[in-house]
């Protein structure tokens, strides 16, 4: 079983910044992509930011040039750096990883439990 545990939420104002981190725990071989998502209340949770095992980085149109997604494949970790950050990006941020836990497993998909960022204006 692999657990996912997300901190570094929270209340800021409009224009600040707050840096999320993810650590992943458990039986786990490697880690294919590393992402989050967020949900704000009464919409669908959508994709933030991605990164492959190889690197790759994939961010949503509305955050690209003020979030920064890095792993840390040592620690099994991924943080989510978020500048100049506006009132539509609050909302429950998802980690979600792909971990395959052993060498002849397939990967699966976890989630973290959320961590909450509210944006005061």
């Amino acid at each position: 079983q692999v657990q996912l545990v997300e901190s570094g939420g929270g209340l800021v104002q409009a224009g600040g910044s707050l840096r999320l981190s993810c650590a992943a725990s458990g039986s786990i071989f490697n880690i294919r992509d590393m992402g989050w998502h967020r949900q704000a209340p009464g919409k669908q949770r959508e994709l933030v930011a991605r990164v492959t095992a190889g690197g790759d980085i994939k961010y949503a149109d509305s955050v690209k040039g003020r979030f920064t997604i890095s792993r840390h494949n040592a620690e099994n970790t991924v943080s989510l750096k978020m500048n100049s950050l506006k009132s539509e990006d609050a909302g429950v941020y998802y980690c979600n990883d792909q971990v395959v836990g052993g060498f002849w497993s397939a990967a699966r998909n976890y989630w973290g439990q959320g961590t909450q960022v509210t944006v005061s204006s």
